[in-house]
């Protein structure tokens, strides 16, 4: 008999209705705290006919049902964090306020009153019903036009979604967190998405890059549940916001693409990504034995050479794989100079990563700093485009990334090769490993040619 080896591990309860096409809802809670390795308790409000396209019908569970499953969670788990969703009438806001109001536990809110389909899902005459719920959460997290409806101000701008926010702490919020999806940020381009997050010590703006998608369904909840997994693993309320916000964004990006309707939102896409890290190292190690195997020293130049693996839902130069030190020729072969390590190649990353944005297909890269393998590239015949720094975003950490994804951008089809016209370094791209290994051979047969 082996002995048990138990998971000892914080918990989360979602209040919530059901959404049978799993993007949303109860679904996109228990799938988001589970991602964060919170395990997952639920207590659901309604029961909904739903899918990609849109909402077909909804029932409400009596409010006894309701109170009956929320009194089994609280009374068996060490409740560490609540999150509510779709509630739909007065009657349900208001045993959950209680609810809430008896736990240790921190809460965040979705006033979810409308489904992103456009369908409704809160009873008009249950809205000012959230006042009391409000004053009893951690943060509430409407998107702007929910905002409009708790506070009765007009939202345009992200100075609108501050104001707001500071209506929404007077009525006893520790915290609002206004998602601007829709908003217009003063000054700013409209690729930007600007959340508002608001507490008495002032406001707080997390921003990042408008995904070119409609696949936003459960985005909010997605977005509320990962705040509330984090405020359960005891994290601060603006760590726990500002990683709801990055994990919603990687969701949205890599969302799935089923059902006929835009797709459902991918709630595994984080743990996905650590999940392939083993075998992506495995492939730039393959990618080095095999250059190695066939003594292409000629690849490391006078300058050396950097081979890197991103992992399918990369986004961050910590999530791709490199040789650490790079790989350099000796007089009886290549060596690398430590092994394959994520994080340890930001500018090759950054490479890869830029041309991600144009083309997440794109996984592997070879950067080699040699005179010798521009021009054999040219001899090659190879889709290639030159790039230097970004025209139109000289500023900020991720100049490098810019300058790949504008060059990559401005042309039909993702080339083989990047050329820096201020490096003198060629930037080999693959959606595979192996294929990765046999561009570098040919372009080490040609440097060698070339000779």
């Amino acid at each position: 008999m082996r002995r048990p080896a138990p998971d000892d591990r914080p918990v989360a309860l979602t209040i919530a209705g059901s959404d049978s096409g799993g993007g949303a809802g109860i679904q996109a809670d228990l799938k988001t705290m589970e991602a964060h390795g919170v395990f997952g308790t639920s207590a659901i409000t309604a029961a909904t006919a739903q899918n990609t396209t849109g909402v077909y019908g909804s029932h409400v569970l009596p409010v006894e049902e309701i109170e009956g499953q929320i009194d089994a969670v609280v009374e068996d788990f060490d409740v560490g964090g609540i999150k509510t969703g779709m509630l739909a009438t007065a009657p349900v806001i208001e045993l959950v306020a209680e609810k809430v109001a008896a736990s240790d536990a921190p809460a965040a809110v979705d006033p979810v009153m409308v489904a992103t389909s456009g369908d409704r899902l809160l009873d008009p005459d249950a809205e000012d019903a959230y006042e009391d719920l409000i004053a009893e959460s951690a943060v509430v997290t409407p998107n702007a036009d929910e905002a409009e409806v708790l506070t009765g101000e007009e939202l345009e701008t992200t100075a609108d979604a501050r104001a707001a926010g500071e209506t929404l702490v007077k009525l006893g919020a520790d915290a609002a967190l206004v998602k601007g999806g829709h908003l217009d940020a003063e000054g700013e381009a409209r690729d930007a998405v600007v959340d508002v997050l608001v507490t008495d010590d002032g406001a707080e703006r997390f921003e990042h890059p408008r995904i070119d998608t409609d696949a936003t369904h459960g985005s909010g909840c997605t977005l509320s549940s990962a705040i509330a997994a984090r405020l359960a693993r005891g994290e601060p309320l603006r760590d726990a916001v500002a990683g709801g916000v990055r994990f919603m964004e990687r969701a949205v990006r890599y969302h799935y693409d089923v059902g006929e309707g835009p797709g459902a939102v991918n709630h595994g896409a984080v743990r996905t990504e650590l999940a392939e890290r083993a075998g992506t190292v495995e492939a730039v190690e393959a990618v080095l034995d095999r250059i190695a195997d066939a003594d292409a020293r000629m690849l490391a130049g006078d300058g050396g050479l950097q081979l890197v693996g991103a992992t399918p839902y990369a986004e961050r130069p910590a999530e791709v794989a490199a040789v650490e030190g790079g790989v350099g020729a000796t007089r009886t072969g290549l060596r690398a100079n430590r092994g394959v390590r994520f994080g340890v190649a930001p500018r090759a990353a950054e490479v890869v990563l830029g041309a991600r944005e144009v083309d997440p297909a794109v996984q592997f890269g070879a950067t080699i700093r040699a005179t010798d393998a521009v021009d054999a590239v040219e001899s090659l015949g190879w889709r290639s485009v030159v790039y230097g720094p970004p025209a139109a975003r000289a500023t900020g950490e991720n100049q490098l990334r810019d300058a790949v994804e504008d060059v990559i951008a401005g042309v039909d089809e993702t080339p083989r090769v990047l050329v820096g016209e201020r490096e003198h370094s060629v930037a080999v791209l693959a959606t595979e490993h192996d294929r990765l290994a046999e561009r570098l051979l040919a372009l080490a047969d040609a440097i060698e040619s070339g000779d």
